[in-house]
């Protein structure tokens, strides 16, 4: 076993036993699911709408009423829930005094940032693996494009991806966990509202750097299912960049 598959068996171990994780789940999963049907049910309602003007059986476009809200809604929960899963990652380490003896152990600060951010990444797979019993259940019913479908969870995937290695960082530069959930919370937000900043300064090149640096509009372009190439660079620059600086700070305090 590698240094940073020890580290991740140590954090899967921990979080096994750790209750808030499992609430994190559960909150973000009846979320999820309420958010669905509420979709379904609006799209039902358009439904019988149409068939009652048409007077035929009117077909509904479930990428556009069902996937494409939800998946809108879920960044938004996503925000709120996965700095709460990421902040004991350093914070706890600091709080149960066992940092110390991290540090001196001979594995890499490489190898301990990688596996405290593969450990945090395999929970939210699982989040989002129970997450596909939805589009599952509504192909049953109704036919869709599943390619959307699939653009929009990699935009989830991507973006989930991104929140925890900045939550990792937020986590690694306090020793208290709640301003580590705090911290993290602030730093997205802004990021997010470039985005809002950008669309201000309307098509200019301040306002498309501006935009650019917002993860909402590449998320916004996956969800719609157009898959760009400077959309996956853009995640995974950003994804190494604050494991980067979580390095950085975990040698420091080092």
């Amino acid at each position: 076993m590698t240094p940073a598959q020890a580290i991740v068996a140590k954090e899967l171990r921990s979080a096994y036993f750790s209750p808030i994780i499992y609430v994190v789940c559960a909150v973000f999963l009846v979320i999820f699911g309420v958010l669905s049907y509420i979709a379904v049910v609006n799209a039902g309602t358009q439904a019988i709408r149409l068939m009652q003007i048409q007077g035929l059986a009117a077909k509904i476009n479930l990428n556009d009423l069902v996937f494409r809200p939800t998946f809108y809604s879920t960044a938004i929960i996503l925000l709120l829930v996965l700095p709460i899963l990421t902040m004991r990652s350093f914070a706890e380490e600091h709080k149960l005094k066992t940092f110390e003896l991290l540090m001196t152990s001979p594995i890499g600060i490489n190898h301990i940032v990688a596996g405290k951010f593969v450990a945090v990444f395999v929970i939210y797979l699982g989040m989002l693996a129970l997450t596909g019993v939805v589009p599952v259940v509504l192909a049953m019913f109704n036919s869709f494009d599943w390619a959307p479908v699939f653009t929009g969870y990699l935009g989830l995937l991507l973006m989930g991806a991104l929140f925890l290695a900045v939550g990792l960082l937020a986590s690694a530069v306090t020793e208290n966990q709640i301003i580590a959930a705090f911290l993290s919370f602030g730093i997205l937000l802004s990021v997010w509202l470039m985005g809002a900043l950008g669309s201000i300064l309307g098509d200019t090149p301040v306002g498309n750097t501006i935009a650019y640096l917002s993860f909402i509009e590449h998320y916004d372009r996956l969800v719609r299912g157009l898959v760009d190439t400077k959309d996956l660079v853009y995640y995974a620059s950003g994804i190494l960049f604050m494991l980067f600086l979580t390095h950085r700070v975990v040698e420091s305090d080092r």
